[in-house]
Protein backbone atom coordinates (compact mmCIF):
# COMPACT_ATOMS: atom_id res chain seq x y z
CA UNK A 1 0.00 0.00 0.00
CA UNK A 2 1.40 3.48 -0.99
CA UNK A 3 2.19 6.05 1.76
CA UNK A 4 1.09 9.30 1.06
CA UNK A 5 2.97 13.09 2.60
CA UNK A 6 0.50 15.98 2.43
CA UNK A 7 0.95 19.66 3.10
CA UNK A 8 -1.24 21.67 5.30
CA UNK A 9 -2.28 25.38 5.37
CA UNK A 10 1.14 26.34 6.83
CA UNK A 11 3.00 24.68 4.24
CA UNK A 12 4.12 22.11 6.87
CA UNK A 13 4.43 18.20 5.50
CA UNK A 14 2.94 15.38 7.48
CA UNK A 15 3.39 11.58 6.62
CA UNK A 16 3.59 9.11 5.95
CA UNK A 17 0.19 8.49 6.20
CA UNK A 18 -2.22 5.56 4.30
CA UNK A 19 -4.85 6.27 1.45
CA UNK A 20 -7.38 5.59 4.36
CA UNK A 21 -6.25 7.96 6.42
CA UNK A 22 -5.69 10.84 3.63
CA UNK A 23 -10.11 10.15 2.63
CA UNK A 24 -10.92 10.64 6.16
CA UNK A 25 -8.89 13.82 6.67
CA UNK A 26 -11.02 14.81 2.98
CA UNK A 27 -13.98 13.73 4.60
CA UNK A 28 -13.96 15.68 7.90
CA UNK A 29 -13.02 18.88 5.55
CA UNK A 30 -9.69 18.78 7.20
CA UNK A 31 -8.29 18.63 3.38
CA UNK A 32 -9.63 19.90 0.38
CA UNK A 33 -8.75 19.65 -3.12
CA UNK A 34 -6.00 22.37 -3.12
CA UNK A 35 -4.19 20.60 -0.62
CA UNK A 36 -0.79 19.07 -2.08
CA UNK A 37 0.22 15.28 -1.86
CA UNK A 38 2.97 12.99 -3.02
CA UNK A 39 3.36 9.90 -2.49
CA UNK A 40 6.82 7.23 -3.95
CA UNK A 41 6.73 7.23 -7.24
CA UNK A 42 5.55 10.83 -8.65
CA UNK A 43 7.69 13.93 -10.15
CA UNK A 44 6.46 16.05 -7.91
CA UNK A 45 3.93 17.02 -5.60
CA UNK A 46 0.32 17.38 -7.13
CA UNK A 47 -2.78 18.89 -5.87
CA UNK A 48 -5.46 16.18 -4.15
CA UNK A 49 -7.58 17.12 -7.09
CA UNK A 50 -5.05 15.79 -9.57
CA UNK A 51 -5.78 12.30 -7.73
CA UNK A 52 -9.04 12.03 -6.84
CA UNK A 53 -9.84 8.68 -9.00
CA UNK A 54 -6.98 6.69 -7.26
CA UNK A 55 -7.99 8.18 -3.89
CA UNK A 56 -11.81 7.15 -5.13
CA UNK A 57 -12.85 10.76 -3.24
CA UNK A 58 -15.39 10.37 -6.09
CA UNK A 59 -16.66 8.02 -4.07
CA UNK A 60 -16.36 8.82 -0.78
CA UNK A 61 -17.48 12.54 -1.51
CA UNK A 62 -20.62 11.67 -3.55
CA UNK A 63 -21.07 7.88 -4.63
CA UNK A 64 -22.37 7.21 -8.10
CA UNK A 65 -21.59 11.02 -9.58
CA UNK A 66 -18.35 11.53 -11.13
CA UNK A 67 -17.07 15.56 -9.87
CA UNK A 68 -14.00 15.33 -11.93
CA UNK A 69 -15.23 17.89 -14.38
CA UNK A 70 -16.21 19.92 -10.86
CA UNK A 71 -13.15 19.57 -8.86
CA UNK A 72 -11.10 20.44 -12.07
CA UNK A 73 -13.45 23.95 -12.58
CA UNK A 74 -13.02 24.48 -8.67
CA UNK A 75 -9.27 23.58 -9.28
CA UNK A 76 -8.83 26.33 -12.21
CA UNK A 77 -11.17 28.77 -11.34
CA UNK A 78 -13.58 28.15 -14.47
CA UNK A 79 -16.37 26.46 -15.38
CA UNK A 80 -14.81 23.94 -18.29
CA UNK A 81 -13.59 20.93 -17.47
CA UNK A 82 -10.28 19.85 -18.27
CA UNK A 83 -6.94 19.02 -16.97
CA UNK A 84 -4.96 21.67 -14.65
CA UNK A 85 -1.70 22.34 -16.94
CA UNK A 86 -0.45 25.01 -14.72
CA UNK A 87 1.91 23.42 -11.99
CA UNK A 88 0.91 23.71 -8.49
CA UNK A 89 2.78 25.72 -6.10
CA UNK A 90 4.58 23.58 -3.54
CA UNK A 91 6.51 24.17 -1.31
CA UNK A 92 8.39 21.46 -1.83
CA UNK A 93 9.32 19.37 -4.84
CA UNK A 94 9.39 15.84 -4.81
CA UNK A 95 11.85 14.24 -3.64
CA UNK A 96 13.35 18.00 -2.71
CA UNK A 97 11.70 20.96 -2.06
CA UNK A 98 11.76 24.56 -3.50
CA UNK A 99 14.39 26.99 -2.54
CA UNK A 100 13.47 29.41 0.07
CA UNK A 101 15.08 32.64 0.32
CA UNK A 102 18.59 33.95 -0.47
CA UNK A 103 20.45 31.39 1.38
CA UNK A 104 19.53 28.46 -1.06
CA UNK A 105 18.45 26.89 1.87
CA UNK A 106 15.97 23.33 0.65
CA UNK A 107 13.36 21.65 2.44
CA UNK A 108 11.83 18.66 1.62
CA UNK A 109 14.70 16.32 1.24
CA UNK A 110 16.60 13.87 4.05
CA UNK A 111 18.78 15.98 6.93
CA UNK A 112 21.78 14.46 8.68
CA UNK A 113 22.66 15.57 11.89
CA UNK A 114 26.11 15.76 12.72
CA UNK A 115 26.82 12.60 15.16
CA UNK A 116 28.65 13.52 18.81
CA UNK A 117 32.37 12.08 17.71
CA UNK A 118 32.18 14.77 14.52
CA UNK A 119 31.57 17.21 16.47
CA UNK A 120 34.16 16.79 18.77
CA UNK A 121 37.19 16.70 16.18
CA UNK A 122 35.71 19.59 14.69
CA UNK A 123 36.04 21.44 18.40
CA UNK A 124 39.75 19.94 18.61
CA UNK A 125 40.68 21.33 15.32
CA UNK A 126 39.10 24.83 16.53
CA UNK A 127 40.63 24.69 19.99
CA UNK A 128 44.00 24.56 18.76
CA UNK A 129 43.26 27.30 16.11
CA UNK A 130 41.89 29.66 18.52
CA UNK A 131 44.43 28.70 21.22
CA UNK A 132 47.35 29.43 19.02
CA UNK A 133 46.03 32.70 17.59
CA UNK A 134 44.83 33.53 21.08
CA UNK A 135 48.43 32.60 22.88
CA UNK A 136 50.43 34.68 20.11
CA UNK A 137 48.44 37.66 21.03
CA UNK A 138 48.18 37.80 25.07
CA UNK A 139 51.85 37.03 24.71
CA UNK A 140 52.35 40.03 22.89
CA UNK A 141 50.10 42.38 24.77
CA UNK A 142 51.41 40.49 28.17
CA UNK A 143 54.97 41.71 27.21
CA UNK A 144 54.16 44.97 26.26
CA UNK A 145 52.31 45.77 29.41
CA UNK A 146 55.17 44.07 31.22
CA UNK A 147 57.66 46.16 29.74
CA UNK A 148 55.72 49.27 30.56
CA UNK A 149 55.43 47.58 34.93
CA UNK A 150 59.11 47.26 34.78
CA UNK A 151 59.48 51.19 33.84
CA UNK A 152 57.52 51.97 36.99
CA UNK A 153 59.57 50.66 39.54
CA UNK A 154 60.17 47.97 41.90
CA UNK A 155 56.83 48.67 44.20
CA UNK A 156 55.57 45.13 44.61
CA UNK A 157 51.82 46.72 45.18
CA UNK A 158 52.31 48.30 41.81
CA UNK A 159 53.94 45.18 40.24
CA UNK A 160 50.56 42.64 41.93
CA UNK A 161 48.32 45.15 40.88
CA UNK A 162 49.79 44.86 37.02
CA UNK A 163 49.96 41.20 36.95
CA UNK A 164 45.93 41.23 37.63
CA UNK A 165 45.54 43.43 34.93
CA UNK A 166 47.68 41.28 32.81
CA UNK A 167 45.66 38.04 33.73
CA UNK A 168 42.26 39.82 33.38
CA UNK A 169 43.05 41.78 30.26
CA UNK A 170 44.11 38.25 28.70
CA UNK A 171 41.33 36.61 29.74
CA UNK A 172 38.98 39.09 28.21
CA UNK A 173 40.60 39.18 25.26
CA UNK A 174 40.70 34.75 24.83
CA UNK A 175 37.06 35.16 25.21
CA UNK A 176 36.35 38.10 22.78
CA UNK A 177 38.50 36.01 20.42
CA UNK A 178 36.55 32.72 20.76
CA UNK A 179 33.23 34.66 20.28
CA UNK A 180 33.88 36.34 16.97
CA UNK A 181 35.70 33.21 15.55
CA UNK A 182 32.96 31.31 16.31
CA UNK A 183 30.24 33.60 15.42
CA UNK A 184 31.61 34.66 12.98
CA UNK A 185 32.02 31.64 10.82
CA UNK A 186 28.66 29.92 11.64
CA UNK A 187 26.96 33.45 10.81
CA UNK A 188 29.52 32.77 7.12
CA UNK A 189 28.09 31.47 3.79
CA UNK A 190 29.84 28.70 4.61
CA UNK A 191 27.90 28.44 7.97
CA UNK A 192 31.03 26.46 9.68
CA UNK A 193 34.22 27.31 11.49
CA UNK A 194 37.25 25.69 10.22
CA UNK A 195 37.68 22.93 12.26
CA UNK A 196 33.36 21.88 10.91
CA UNK A 197 34.12 22.64 7.55
CA UNK A 198 37.08 20.32 7.93
CA UNK A 199 34.96 17.40 9.24
CA UNK A 200 32.12 18.44 6.73
CA UNK A 201 29.17 19.48 9.32
CA UNK A 202 27.93 23.56 9.54
CA UNK A 203 25.58 25.07 11.93
CA UNK A 204 22.11 26.52 10.78
CA UNK A 205 18.54 27.29 11.96
CA UNK A 206 16.07 24.29 12.78
CA UNK A 207 14.73 25.47 9.37
CA UNK A 208 17.79 25.16 7.73
CA UNK A 209 18.54 28.98 7.27
CA UNK A 210 21.88 31.02 8.16
CA UNK A 211 22.12 32.34 11.73
CA UNK A 212 22.68 35.75 12.62
CA UNK A 213 26.02 37.36 14.16
CA UNK A 214 23.97 37.79 17.32
CA UNK A 215 23.07 34.33 17.80
CA UNK A 216 26.26 33.10 17.27
CA UNK A 217 27.12 34.85 20.06
CA UNK A 218 24.20 34.38 22.33
CA UNK A 219 25.13 30.05 21.34
CA UNK A 220 29.07 30.93 22.03
CA UNK A 221 27.76 31.63 25.79
CA UNK A 222 25.16 28.94 26.15
CA UNK A 223 27.92 26.72 24.97
CA UNK A 224 29.75 27.57 27.68
CA UNK A 225 26.87 26.58 29.88
CA UNK A 226 27.07 23.49 28.53
CA UNK A 227 30.99 22.88 29.51
CA UNK A 228 30.13 24.45 33.23
CA UNK A 229 27.38 21.92 33.84
CA UNK A 230 30.36 19.33 33.67
CA UNK A 231 29.98 19.19 30.13
CA UNK A 232 26.70 17.21 30.29
CA UNK A 233 25.27 19.84 28.24
CA UNK A 234 27.76 18.93 25.36
CA UNK A 235 27.07 15.13 26.34
CA UNK A 236 23.12 15.49 25.49
CA UNK A 237 24.55 15.68 21.42
CA UNK A 238 24.91 11.92 21.44
CA UNK A 239 21.54 10.98 23.01
CA UNK A 240 19.05 13.73 21.48
CA UNK A 241 16.79 13.19 18.76
CA UNK A 242 18.02 15.61 16.25
CA UNK A 243 21.77 15.26 18.25
CA UNK A 244 21.62 18.88 20.08
CA UNK A 245 23.42 20.05 22.87
CA UNK A 246 22.08 22.21 25.28
CA UNK A 247 23.47 25.28 23.82
CA UNK A 248 21.86 24.67 20.28
CA UNK A 249 18.19 23.55 22.12
CA UNK A 250 18.78 26.95 23.49
CA UNK A 251 19.65 29.19 20.42
CA UNK A 252 17.26 27.08 18.12
CA UNK A 253 20.18 25.27 15.93
CA UNK A 254 20.61 22.37 14.66
CA UNK A 255 24.39 20.61 13.28
CA UNK A 256 24.29 18.79 10.50
CA UNK A 257 25.87 17.55 7.50
CA UNK A 258 27.25 20.56 4.93
CA UNK A 259 25.42 18.97 2.07
CA UNK A 260 21.74 19.45 4.44
CA UNK A 261 18.83 21.90 3.14
CA UNK A 262 21.26 21.96 -0.49
CA UNK A 263 20.05 20.67 -4.02
CA UNK A 264 22.08 17.19 -3.58
CA UNK A 265 20.74 16.12 0.17
CA UNK A 266 22.03 12.28 -1.12
CA UNK A 267 25.35 13.61 -1.07
CA UNK A 268 25.47 13.59 2.95
CA UNK A 269 27.80 11.34 4.62
CA UNK A 270 26.59 9.18 7.70
CA UNK A 271 29.88 8.41 8.85
CA UNK A 272 32.55 9.78 11.07
CA UNK A 273 34.80 10.33 7.77
CA UNK A 274 38.39 9.88 6.73
CA UNK A 275 39.07 13.79 8.46
CA UNK A 276 37.34 12.44 11.51
CA UNK A 277 39.07 9.57 12.12
CA UNK A 278 42.46 10.95 11.87
CA UNK A 279 41.68 13.82 14.13
CA UNK A 280 40.41 11.68 17.01
CA UNK A 281 43.17 9.65 16.41
CA UNK A 282 45.74 12.22 16.82
CA UNK A 283 44.20 13.91 19.84
CA UNK A 284 43.59 10.64 21.19
CA UNK A 285 46.88 9.52 20.68
CA UNK A 286 48.00 13.08 22.25
CA UNK A 287 45.52 12.74 25.56
CA UNK A 288 46.92 9.32 26.02
CA UNK A 289 50.77 10.52 26.19
CA UNK A 290 49.76 13.36 28.20
CA UNK A 291 47.99 11.20 31.09
CA UNK A 292 50.96 8.69 30.78
CA UNK A 293 53.43 11.49 31.59
CA UNK A 294 52.14 13.14 34.24
CA UNK A 295 51.67 9.90 35.91
CA UNK A 296 54.86 9.36 35.31
CA UNK A 297 55.97 12.82 36.90
CA UNK A 298 53.15 11.72 39.72
CA UNK A 299 55.11 8.54 40.17
CA UNK A 300 59.05 10.32 40.05
CA UNK A 301 57.58 12.69 42.98
CA UNK A 302 56.35 10.04 45.12
CA UNK A 303 59.72 7.85 44.89
CA UNK A 304 61.77 10.84 45.91
CA UNK A 305 59.51 12.09 48.38
CA UNK A 306 59.30 8.38 50.43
Amino acid sequence: MSQWYYADAQRERHGPVDADTLRGKFRQNELDLSTLVWREGMQQWQALSTVTEELQLVEKANPGIDLRADYVAIENGTAVAGTVTAEPHSPYTAPASTTLGGDGVIHGGEVVYAGFWKRVAAYCIDSLIVGLVGGVIAMVIGMALGLGMAGIGGDSDAMGAGFIMIQLLTNLLSIALSAAYYAGFHASAGKATLGKMAVGIKVVRTDGARISIARGIGRYFAAMLSGLILCIGFVMAAFTERKQGLHDMLCDTLVVDKWAFTEHPEWQQRGLGTVTIVILSIFGLLLAVGIFAMLAVIGIAASQFN
